[in-house]
């Protein structure tokens, strides 16, 4: 018995498990507030007030900093007070597996990557490109068929580390604080950890705390890719493993396995995926 009242471990896979029957209980959050729509519009709020053009680029950056520490510590400290208030209530283990199915993403991820696959079956190249919209920053309309497919695949690959491995990996070290505190360092970083002019420095902290936090699960993320080569009918988890060590250090991210990741997932399929590949920084 531990933090709520039930092992860390067993809770994590009931969270597991009511967000793969749910997903994302889009019943409930009709009506309420999703908690990463709540770190959005906080970030926002942060964003109009300290991240003004007429200020100058060591100020927005020394802001932007600020904005980090604040909203990581906030998430932290609510983290660690639903926790505390969790602990040794009957109905605490349920509330704290109902916030992990709220905050790890696997069954949404699949959902929208296979709606990407059947739109490209059935609607052809305008549907293809409608849903790849939903999950890429990138125009769809510069792509054709197999950039839709490649794109889909790299939004996998990379949101398997961010929004299923890696909330998983800060949960079972810290906890609901290690849980809440990533959910808003990556939203942090997905909203403004940018190279664009206005969050190159206001963003800087975001994209640098970011990286850190995916340091230990992007490997992970890759690690799996390679395992479930095994079990593909066509996978290739030996070449998978070697192109993760040869070319995951040549992104520019820190936590740099996303571009490895998409090569796996390539060789995961038994397929590659010709053409140019451009990844968001």
């Amino acid at each position: 018995m531990t933090r709520a009242g039930a092992d860390p471990l067993l809770l994590l896979v009931a969270g597991l498990a009511i967000d793969t029957v749910f997903g994302d209980m889009p019943a409930i959050f009709r009506y309420v507030d999703h908690p990463v729509a709540l770190a959005g519009r906080a970030i926002a709020f942060f964003d109009r007030k300290l991240n003004r053009e007429a200020r100058s680029e060591a100020s927005r950056r020394d802001r932007g900093i600020i904005t980090v520490i604040l909203l990581v510590g906030a998430a932290a400290a609510l983290g660690f007070t639903v926790e505390r208030l969790c602990r040794g209530h009957p109905l605490g283990a349920i509330v704290e597996a109902l916030l992990i199915a709220v905050l790890v993403a696997q069954r949404s991820l699949y959902q929208h990557v296979a709606a990407v696959a059947q739109a490209l079956d059935t609607g052809g190249l305008a549907a293809g490109r409608a849903a790849v919209r939903r999950i890429v920053g990138r125009d769809p309309l510069s792509l054709d068929a197999h950039g839709i497919a490649r794109a889909a695949i790299e939004s996998l690959a990379e949101n398997f580390s961010d929004g299923v491995v890696a909330p998983v990996f800060w949960y079972l070290l810290l906890g609901l604080p290690g849980l809440f505190a990533y959910k808003m360092a990556n939203t942090l970083d997905s909203m403004i950890g940018h190279r664009s002019p206005r969050y190159r420095s206001f963003g800087w902290a975001a994209a640098r705390l970011d990286d850190v936090l995916n340091l230990a699960p992007a490997r992970i993320s890759g690690l799996l890719l390679v395992a479930a080569a095994v079990f593909a009918k066509y996978g290739r988890p030996n070449r998978a493993l070697a192109i993760m060590l040869r070319d995951g250090r040549k992104h520019r991210a820190l936590h740099l396995y996303r571009l490895a990741c998409l090569i796996e997932a390539g060789l995961l399929l038994g397929a590659w995926f010709a053409g140019h590949i451009t990844l968001p920084i």
